[in-house]
């Protein structure tokens, strides 16, 4: 399965943004993860089919309603192997 990593910034911690990512990864039947930085940021990393990663990339620039976006930067991965979507 191709696999995206993602690091996100703006106002993204402290807005459910890692319970609104984990909740759409799964409507998407996505498998992978998302966890805080301690800088700030968000880090999603999504395996799946290409048009899942697509949208749940596109949403992750929009965010959950309470969060501020500034940048997403998105990167090919390893898949990983993983059989759900956790929060870290």
């Amino acid at each position: 399965m191709p696999a995206v990593r993602m690091i996100i910034t703006g106002q993204v911690q402290g807005v459910f943004f890692r319970a609104e990512t984990q909740a759409k990864a799964k409507e998407l039947t996505l498998t992978g993860w998302v966890r805080n930085n301690a800088d700030g940021s968000l880090e999603v990393h999504a395996e799946g089919e290409p048009e899942a990663l697509a949208q749940l990339q596109a949403w992750c620039h929009r965010g959950p309603p309470r969060a501020n976006v500034k940048k997403v930067i998105v990167a090919q991965a390893e898949e990983q192997g993983l059989a759900t979507f956790e929060i870290r």
